[in-house]
């Protein structure tokens, strides 16, 4: 009966985790025709509000419902679990109502404090989806507690395939019916709404059940279900969000410090649509370096409450290990063909060189998610919260100086750097897995021999193919496309004669045991 419960849970997992990459891939790559379609500018116009949407789907997505989960989890009868979910979902109704009526009633400041009073029809049309946001986290993060995860996942990419297609078609229509920008920002926004609406429909037969239970729920029971949920669960959700957090820093500043630099306001627009180019590109490299590992996560609470450390930290190492090998080789990788990666996607090389800059984020971003899931197994959130006040300050404050002085690669500069001293910060917090998280087996050292080697198979490729090929937008599609077979058969193949991974590693990363036993046979 164990052994089927534990199968039923693994399976769950990979199904959860297989729609949670395709719906991270969607969330990513839809931007790249949705910006071919509506330029730089309209461009700047969807990614100056969607930082507001970002946090509400990793309350409605991550945040919450990974919480949620783990409170349900607790729950030993099946009327202690009901009523907990209840609680929980009359308070998240209570939050989403409220950031509905701030955003409602302050989407007039809100935009003017982006330097853009047109941007108020897009916070109105995107706070909608605060209201359906407590129905999504609830429903996903019980069945998450109960272990069945497809209800989750369903939802999941339903809501991301939904809002997509609108967004898509709004920017068609834009195009075709010669819409304003503006126009077509809101439309798009309310992808979101209809997205929500769409995974919404997989729990109303679930609360429909819920809430026609008489669970005698007390204020006093209330009060301290809010007080765990509005500091640990909303610590993890903030913290989830925090490459988000970072945009709605760049959306309060970069274009008033372009402008503060002498850029009139429709060049500002223009630049900072550009600098958001680097936005879907680092969504990818860290849907790569981060997704396989979701699996391993789980067996670090369990050997924490087991009190098996040195287990604990053995896992530990290994998921640090392979996330730091594969998000450095997807960062430098995306570094050295950016300005083919940016025409082949976006029609030019504009602003190649502050996207460049901006990929050293995936490295950090993939770090910072790996110790905070080291600290949420350990039961330790206040390092969290302190991490990201740290990481969201740092930027607030230098943005600005940067921007005006070096333009949208100062915005770059800004996020890494924030992101490599909020590692820093939880790194010094986490003395349990000890002073020798990456092995005594020269691991660095290895990295960089394995990238300095993939860095040179990759110049080497594309400088012969810039001979052959025209330089135009066919050809840079070609360089980019062979320039990443070349750099990942060369980083694989570097990797495995250097011993980069142990044999546990590679089996860890999809595929990655077949990769080792095909290489090792040669």
């Amino acid at each position: 009966m164990m052994n089927r419960q534990i199968n039923t849970m693994m399976k769950g997992t990979a199904i959860l985790t297989v729609a949670s990459v395709i719906a991270k891939i969607l969330s990513a790559f839809y931007r790249i025709p949705f910006e071919n379609l509506v330029g730089n500018t309209g461009f700047y116009i969807y990614q100056q509000v969607y930082p507001i949407y970002g946090i509400g789907m990793t309350f409605a997505l991550t945040g919450f419902p990974m919480y949620i989960s783990k409170l349900v989890a607790q729950q030993e009868k099946q009327v202690e679990k009901d009523k907990i979910t209840c609680e929980l979902f009359y308070l998240l109704l209570l939050l989403g109502a409220a950031i509905f009526l701030f955003l409602q009633v302050g989407a007039g400041w809100i935009s003017r404090a982006m330097g853009d009073a047109q941007l108020k029809a897009l916070i109105k049309s995107v706070a909608w989806m605060y209201l359906l946001m407590p129905f999504l986290a609830v429903g996903r993060g019980y069945y998450q507690g109960v272990f069945n995860m497809i209800p989750t996942a369903l939802s999941q990419l339903v809501e991301q395939i939904i809002r997509v297609a609108v967004i898509i078609i709004a920017a068609v229509l834009a195009v075709n019916l010669k819409w304003s920008l503006y126009r077509m920002g809101t439309w798009a926004m309310l992808g979101s709404t209809c997205g929500a609406l769409a995974a919404g429909s997989f729990f109303i037969s679930f609360y429909f059940k819920l809430l026609q239970n008489k669970l005698g729920i007390s204020w006093s029971e209330l009060k301290r279900i809010g007080i765990q949920l509005f500091s640990q669960g909303l610590t993890i959700c903030l913290f989830t969000a925090t490459m988000v957090l970072l945009q709605l820093v760049d959306s309060f500043t970069v274009k008033e410090a372009l402008q503060y630099a002498g850029y009139s306001s429709a060049e500002a627009k223009e630049l900072k649509g550009i600098y958001d180019r680097a936005q879907p590109l680092i969504q990818m490299g860290l849907v790569i370096s981060v997704s396989f590992s979701t699996a391993l996560l789980p067996l670090l609470t369990k050997k924490f409450m087991q009190n098996k450390l040195h287990q604990f930290k053995l896992i530990a190492k290994m998921i640090i290990r392979v996330c730091l090998g594969i998000s450095s080789a997807a960062s430098v990788g995306l570094i050295v063909l950016m300005p083919a990666i940016n025409t082949s996607l976006f029609g030019n090389r504009s602003g190649s060189a502050a996207l460049a800059v901006s990929m050293m984020a995936i490295i950090f971003a993939t770090l910072l998610t790996m110790y905070n899931s080291f600290l949420q197994s350990l039961d330790q959130y206040w390092q969290t919260f302190l991490a990201l006040i740290v990481i969201v300050l740092l930027k607030s404050l230098l943005n600005s100086f940067f921007v005006q002085h070096l333009g949208i690669m100062g915005a770059s500069v800004t996020t890494v750097l924030s992101l490599a001293v909020g590692c820093f910060f939880l790194k010094r917090t986490l003395p349990q897995l000890g002073d020798h998280l990456l092995g005594k087996d020269h691991f660095l050292l290895k990295l960089v021999a394995c990238i300095l080697i993939m860095v040179l198979a990759v110049l080497s490729c594309t400088t012969f193919l810039e001979g052959y090929t025209y330089a135009g937008r066919a050809g840079n599609i070609l360089e980019t496309g062979i320039g990443i077979i070349t750099g990942g058969m060369a980083f694989i193949i570097s990797a495995n004669i250097l011993k980069l991974f142990t044999l546990q590693e590679w089996a860890s990363i999809p595929g990655g045991t077949k990769i080792f036993k095909l290489f090792k046979k040669k």
